[in-house]
């Protein structure tokens, strides 16, 4: 076989790695490296001298690692034998990736477990020849761009659970409107993902989700819309306000069923009771012992500033004893819902009728 005069490798976007097909070399050979490829010289399995692009004339003095191996001498044209790898280093920006199935995300808000999808684009390029070869290539020929991606594509769908959970954990963030955060889980993820693609020898340049979204027609997403909904609910009406509210909804439907016998009323109760226990409380004891009794109408509740502290809540009848033993006076801030600030007592309707209306208001300070 005639000795090498020129040795280089012509490598296509879709090849990261090649092996020159020959192995007989010789001193004063040319080894031209494209830009954007890295050429390794190997014997015996183990990587020794490493090239960046352009063209060199092969001597002992360059490879020097290599020729302390096979014992080159000086001069002349000696031939020798070694394998030359090239690796393609340009950047590869068009990688896709994406969920095949749905992954299971529990919404960090509400506790709720949805299905989510999501797919995107990631970009690399090998970063660190010498390590790409040692951990991916062995002693194959070629390694492709479509092996490279296979491989990612099962480490980014592996770890993306956990990530997308952490980042609404960390950023207190709920399902329901997940893929207004794209932006930051994209950036999350690329963070995560970096030094995994590094311990090969690649660097990954950029990672971005695309979409990231639930079905909205999936039970449990619905389930966590109603739960969102009533937890809305709650935070406008109040705790107490909302549980009556929901007692009488129950009542309202039993009364619906009474025509229907023991076993409509039994469904009525068993949906009170389905809805939490305590409002399931109030509904079965008020249709067991009289279906014409309502749950009495909340009473209005009260705070008090006394001393410069909140105190209360407390109904009407606890605040007339507290004015009539002199605990507190016309002049006590008192407040209750929905006034948007605090007024004196003998402002307010339910307790003018107390104070002698023949007094003068206080004298304001100046």
């Amino acid at each position: 076989m005639a000795l090498v005069d020129v040795v280089k490798c012509e490598i296509n976007d879709q090849l990261l790695v090649e092996k020159y097909p020959q192995t007989d070399l010789r001193i004063g050979s040319q080894l031209v490296v494209y830009p954007g490829q890295t050429a390794l010289f190997v014997k015996g399995g183990k990587i020794y001298d490493e090239f960046m692009c352009g063209t060199y004339t092969i001597k002992s003095e360059n490879i020097p690692l290599l020729g302390k191996i096979i014992n080159l001498p000086f001069g002349g044209e000696t031939p020798f034998k070694a394998e030359v790898w090239f690796v393609n280093q340009v950047s590869l920006l068009d990688c896709k990736w994406g969920t095949k199935s749905p992954i299971q995300i529990e919404d960090p808000k509400y506790g709720v477990i949805v299905p989510v999808r999501s797919y995107g684009q990631y970009g690399f390029k090998i970063s660190n020849p010498k390590v790409f070869l040692e951990k991916f290539v062995g002693n194959m020929p070629s390694f492709t761009k479509e092996k490279l991606i296979d491989y990612f594509r099962g480490v980014i769908l592996s770890k993306l659970t956990n990530i997308i959970s952490d980042k609404l954990t960390k950023d207190k963030l709920s399902v329901l409107n997940i893929n207004s955060y794209v932006d930051g889980i994209s950036s999350f993820a690329k963070e995560r993902l970096q030094p995994v693609f590094a311990s090969y020898g690649v660097d990954l340049e950029m990672f971005h989700a695309i979409s990231v979204n639930v079905d909205e027609s999936d039970p449990s997403f619905v389930e966590l819309k109603n739960i969102k909904a009533r937890a809305a609910e709650i935070k406008i009406l109040g705790r107490e306000d909302y549980q009556m509210t929901r007692s009488f909804n129950v009542l309202e439907k039993a009364a619906e069923n009474e025509g229907g016998g023991a076993m409509n009323a039994a469904v009525g109760i068993g949906a009170g009771v389905g809805i939490g226990a305590q409002i399931g409380n109030i509904a079965s004891q008020t249709l067991n012992v009289n279906p014409d009794i309502v749950p009495p109408i909340p009473t209005t509740q009260f705070y008090l500033a006394i001393k410069g502290k909140r105190q209360g809540p407390f109904d009407q009848s606890t605040i007339e004893k507290k004015i009539s033993d002199g605990e507190i006076d016309e002049n006590t801030l008192v407040w209750k819902k929905p006034m948007k600030s605090w007024a004196a007592l003998s402002t307010i309707d339910e307790f003018q009728h107390l104070f002698d209306e023949d007094c003068p208001p206080p004298i304001p300070n100046v």
